[in-house]
């Protein structure tokens, strides 16, 4: 490797690791399905779970957990979700039959998309599934068809514009925190306007990843219970949704590095360039002067999963720290994890379709994908890729590029940043993009060009068998039936 480049050293999940060793299955899998693919490993997501249900129980707190299903389209999550006891977040109607489709406790869905239009509603209704309310056209759309079909439903309430260092936080969802409580207390209960709501909970969700704005927010959260308590609505849960740090990378050296030499090279005309183009990531270069931050997710976080939970869990409130407040209350704490609960579920796996020079001489590699087959809202996904090659040192010679997609944009790069290759990568060896089922993956694909999705494959069986997602819940119910006849025998026997 070229030490002039920057490394980015992913932190990788043992199942990936095999699967990297023991490569012919990779090879074999692009073969059968075509480039890219998505493999997901649903272990690392039951332990993601596992470490937030720790953490309650820890701190004696009444928490429960909804995956933000938003974060991967995979239905293996809704499945597992199910079979492991936890909720699921969802924000459109197909989330939502998803869950109805493999027959859900309407308990453990929370509906929190941006648009509830007619159709989820009236789906929400005829299922008796809980709805958190974002604004007063919702409301009123909602209470129609509750009376058209004389029904009552669960509502939670979404709070935005907390109070924190002086100033209000800005959201464009959610009722303000200053007319939430009167909204309530004029418009639900017998005799109102909104009489068919059965008030449950406040719910709020933060942009960024400020513990302290959280805990600001579940704190005046705790007080408008207190109002509404006076009133006599029983506040029986508050949702503090989701946005918890991960890490990505095993070194912060790493990361501290990158970020000073991103900065040199883009603010310094004769220093190499580290980007495409010294592509800016966000930040914003006025003559010689280098404003604002790169605009891409903190990958390296000391503070990460349970522990960035507990960090808000355990800010003072009146003496007390607020998890304690929301005990004393009997106040269920919910999390909506989406990012956190994907944490080393899956890689994206591409094949190279050839190399080149561009008209500056850069090194170019093709990649059979798309940029948008490896995106989110971040500048750039700023991991280190596995190289797995067919034949180790085929082209022994250490070189330096860029990986760019199938589109007909020039724009078309799948990282942004340049890499260094320890050889010449040859047309059939592959890249692993390491720890993308959180956002990566689905969150921005395009079927543009009339280029095919990716495949989404679950690993199964020690990382020997793979199952395409849309067939994973009729493989389950065979392997099922399958443990019951075997039952059934030894019984007989």
């Amino acid at each position: 490797m070229n030490n002039q480049i920057p490394k980015l050293t992913p932190i990788t999940h043992s199942w990936v690791k095999n699967i990297v060793s023991e490569r012919k299955y990779l090879f074999d899998w692009i073969n059968q399905y075509n480039s890219p693919i998505n493999l997901i490993n649903l272990k690392p997501f039951r332990e993601n779970h596992d470490n937030f249900e720790n953490l309650f129980k820890k701190m004696g707190l009444k928490g429960e957990v909804f995956f933000a299903r938003k974060a991967n389209k995979c239905k293996a999550f809704v499945y597992a979700a199910k079979q492991h006891k936890f909720g699921v977040d969802t924000a459109s109607l197909n989330e939502v039959k998803d869950c109805v489709n493999l027959g859900f406790d309407p308990a453990k869905v929370t509906v929190t998309a941006a648009i509830k239009n007619k159709a989820l509603l009236k789906f929400l209704i005829a299922h008796e599934m809980p709805v958190v309310l974002d604004n007063e056209d919702e409301c009123i759309l909602l209470h129609q068809l509750l009376e058209e079909h004389n029904r009552m439903i669960k509502v939670g309430f979404r709070v935005s514009g907390f109070e924190f260092q002086g100033k209000k936080l800005y959201s464009r969802f959610g009722f303000d925190s200053n007319a939430v409580v009167e909204f309530i207390q004029s418009n639900l209960g017998k005799g109102k306007r909104f009489y068919k709501f059965a008030y449950e909970g406040l719910h709020f969700h933060l942009n960024g990843y400020s513990t302290a704005e959280r805990s600001a927010a579940l704190g005046q959260c705790i007080e408008l219970s207190d109002e509404l308590a006076q009133s006599g609505y029983q506040t029986q849960f508050i949702d503090i949704g989701g946005g918890i740090l991960i890490n990505y990378l095993k070194r912060k050296r790493e990361w501290t590095q990158f970020n000073r030499q991103l900065k040199s090279s883009i603010s310094n005309e004769d220093h190499k360039e580290l980007t495409f183009k010294k592509h800016p990531l966000g930040m914003v270069k006025t003559g010689k002067k280098l404003q604002g931050e790169p605009l891409v997710y903190p990958y390296f976080n000391e503070l990460n999963q349970a522990d960035f939970v507990e960090s808000i869990l355990i800010a003072q409130k009146a003496e007390k720290p607020l998890f304690h407040h929301l005990i004393d209350r009997d106040i269920t704490l919910r999390l909506e994890p989406g990012r956190s609960m994907l944490d080393q579920c899956g890689i994206t796996v591409a094949r190279v379709a050839y190399r080149k020079n561009d008209s500056e001489n850069r090194l170019l590699i093709g990649l059979e994908m798309n940029r948008t087959q490896l995106s989110s809202s971040s500048a750039d996904f700023l991991l280190d890729p596995l190289f797995v090659p067919q034949e180790e040192n085929a082209e022994g010679r250490p070189c330096e590029g860029y990986l760019v997609g199938a589109y007909c944009l020039e724009q078309d790069l799948i990282l942004k940043r340049k890499l260094s290759f320890s050889q010449m990568p040859q047309v059939g060896d592959l890249f692993v993009f390491v720890n993308t089922a959180g956002y990566m993956m689905h969150f921005y694909e395009s079927e543009a060009h009339g280029l095919p999705l990716s495949q989404n494959l679950i690993v199964e069986n020690g990382n020997q068998d793979v199952i395409p997602d849309e067939a994973y819940f009729d493989y389950q119910k065979k392997k099922k039936g399958k443990a019951i006849d075997q039952l059934t025998n030894i019984s007989a026997i």
